[in-house]
C-alpha cells in the first residue's frame, strides 16, 4: 500500500503542542514509507478561522522543520466539489433533505433527556419523497447512517473498536444555508487525496464510524486509523494555557531549539525502547504506529530542558548560533556588529552553562555590550580591595602580542605571581570587571572573545569605580 498520510489543524488558533505532534507523528510515518504527507487546511468555520491562524501553523511547521509534499489545500476551496458529493448521495438515497426546525429538535432533545435516553435524531424526514406542507425554510441535509448491525474499526493504537450502527443517528452533512459539515468534508478530502492512514486524537475516535460509514456510502475504502492518546500536563490533568498547552512558538520564544522541541514531542507517547535522544534520520528509520502508547502521556519540562542543553552542546555550533542570534536580536544586540565577538564562539563557550537560548544570550549580553554597572554583592566581595590587580592586570594585559587565550591566561598567571595570589583572587576581579557579575565562561576565553581594546576599556572603568568609592 501506498502510504499517505495528513495534518489537517482547523484555523483557529495557533499551532499547540497536541497538533504539533500529530503533525509529526503524520509526517515520520510518511518519510518512513517514502510516502506523500499533505497539509490540509480545514477553514470552512469561516467564523473562527483567520489569516492570521493560518499564518502561525505554517510558521510553527516551518520552525520545527515539518515539510509537506502536497498543499497546504483549502477546504473554502473545494465547495463545488462538496457540493458535487452532496447531489450525489441525494440522488443515490444514501442521504436525505430534513425540514425538522430547531423547535422541534429542541423539544425532542429535552424529551428524550427526561426519559434517560440517549439524544438523537429520530428520522421523522428519514422516508419523506417531498417537502412537508408545513416546513418552514431551507433543509437541511442529513446522512442515512445504516441502523443495522455494527461498524468495526481496526484502530492501530486502541484495538478493535466495534460500535452498534443502531446508537449512530443520521448526522446533519450541510446546513440549511448548503455549507458542508466537518464530518462529511473531512471524508470527502480524505477520499480524493488518496489518504491511506489517518493519524490523529482520539477524541476524534467517535467520529471514525460516522466517517467509515460515510465513505463506504460513496463505495470508497476506508484508510487505516491511528487515535492517538491525548497530551496531560506535568500533574496528569488535562491540559490548558495555564499548565502547558502553549503554541509551538512559544517554545521558541523560550528559547528551546527546534531539534529539541521533536525529541520531545516524539516521545510524548512514543517509544524505541530506552533511547531518548534521537537523530531526525533515526525517528524517520525507527517510527511505527505500533509503537505509540496506548496512554495518555505528560508533559515534563525538565526533561525538555534535558534535552535542550544536550542538543545545545551537541549541535555544530553554526547551528545553534543561527538560532541564538535571534534571541540576541531580542534583547536589543546587534551580534554582527563591527568588533563584536563570534556567535559561533560564544555558543561553543556557553553551551555549558545554558538549559535555553533565552538563558545564553542574557549570560552573553556582556560579550557585545559593555555592562552599564556592576552585581551589587560580586563587586563588593572582588572589586572594592583590587585597584591594586586592576592595574596591574591592565599593564600586564596591554603587553599581550597575540590575543588569545594561551597568551591571556599566561598574563593573568603572571599578575597572580607577582602579587603572590591565588589565581582566584585574580581571575574574579578581572571577570567582575569584564562581565559585570561572578560567572562567565573560563577567564582566558572571555578575554579572547571580548578582544584587547574592550577588555582594557573596561578594566579602566572598573578602576575608576574603585577609586570613586575609595574616596567617597
Amino acid at each position: 500500500m501506498s502510504v499517505t498520510t495528513r495534518f489537517a489543524p482547523s484555523p483557529t488558533g495557533y499551532l499547540h503542542i497536541g497538533g504539533a505532534r500529530t503533525a509529526l507523528f503524520c509526517w515520520l510515518y510518511a518519510r518512513r514509507h517514502g510516502g506523500r504527507f499533505v497539509l490540509r487546511v480545514e477553514d470552512t468555520d469561516r467564523e473562527r478561522s483567520t489569516p492570521e491562524a493560518i499564518n502561525a501553523i505554517l510558521e510553527g511547521m516551518s520552525w520545527l522543520g515539518i515539510d509537506y509534499d502536497e498543499g497546504p489545500l483549502y477546504q473554502t476551496e473545494r465547495f463545488d466539489r462538496y457540493r458535487a458529493m452532496l447531489n450525489r448521495m441525494l440522488e443515490e438515497g444514501t442521504a436525505y433533505h430534513c425540514y425538522c426546525s430547531k423547535e422541534r429538535l429542541d423539544n425532542l432533545r429535552a424529551d428524550q433527556q427526561a426519559r434517560k435516553v440517549k439524544p438523537r435524531y429520530d428520522g421523522r424526514c428519514r422516508c419523506l419523497t417531498e417537502r412537508p406542507a408545513d416546513a418552514v425554510g431551507d433543509p437541511v441535509v442529513r446522512f442515512r447512517q445504516p441502523h443495522e448491525g455494527h461498524t468495526v474499526v481496526d484502530d492501530q493504537v486502541k484495538g478493535r473498536v466495534v460500535f452498534d450502527n443502531a446508537e449512530l443517528d443520521d448526522l446533519i452533512i450541510a446546513r440549511s444555508d448548503g455549507s458542508p459539515t466537518y464530518n462529511f468534508v473531512v471524508v470527502v478530502d480524505d477520499m480524493d487525496m488518496g489518504i491511506s492512514h489517518v493519524i490523529r486524537g482520539d477524541d476524534h475516535l467517535n467520529n471514525s464510524a460516522r466517517q467509515v460509514n460515510i465513505l463506504k456510502a460513496l463505495g470508497a475504502e476506508p484508510p487505516v486509523y491511528a487515535h492517538v492518546p491525548m497530551i496531560l500536563d506535568a500533574e496528569g490533568k488535562k491540559l490548558s494555557k495555564r499548565t502547558g498547552a502553549a503554541g509551538v512558538m512559544e517554545y521558541r520564544d523560550a528559547g528551546y531549539l527546534p531539534e529539541a522541541v521533536i525529541n520531545y514531542l516524539v516521545r510524548l507517547g512514543w517509544a524505541h525502547g530506552d533511547q531518548e535522544v534521537f537523530t531526525l534520520d533515526e525517528l524517520i528509520e525507527y517510527f511505527d504506529i505500533a509503537d505509540i502508547n496506548h496512554s495518555a502521556s505528560s508533559l515534563n519540562p525538565s526533561k525538555l530542558d534535558w534535552l535542550n542543553q544536550h542538543y545545545m552542546k551537541a549541535l555544530p555550533p553554526a547551528h545553534v548560533a543561527r538560532h541564538l542570534a535571534w534571541h540576541l536580536g531580542a534583547l536589543g544586540i546587534d551580534p554582527g556588529a563591527a568588533g563584536a565577538p563570534s556567535i559561533e564562539a560564544v555558543v561553543s563557550a556557553q553551551a555549558e552553562r545554558s538549559k535555553t537560548l533565552v538563558e545564553m544570550a542574557k549570560n552573553s549580553r556582556f560579550f557585545y555590550q559593555a555592562p552599564e554597572d556592576f552585581d551589587e554583592k560580586a563587586a563588593q566581595k572582588h572589586l572594592l580591595n583590587a585597584a591594586e590587580v586592576l592595574d596591574a592586570l591592565s599593564r600586564a594585559l596591554a603587553a599581550v602580542e597575540v590575543w588569545q587565550a594561551d597568551a591571556v591566561h599566561q598574563a593573568v598567571v603572571g599578575v597572580a605571581e607577582e602579587h603572590d595570589l591565588k589565581m582566584g583572587k585574580v581571575a574574579q576581579p578581572l571577570r567582575v570587571a569584564v562581565s559585570g557579575g561572578p560567572v562567565s565562561p573560563p577567564i582566558d576565553i572571555t578575554l579572547e572573545l571580548l578582544g584587547r581594546e574592550s577588555v582594557l576599556h573596561r578594566l579602566d572603568t572598573a578602576s575608576e569605580w574603585v577609586r570613586a568609592r575609595s574616596d567617597a
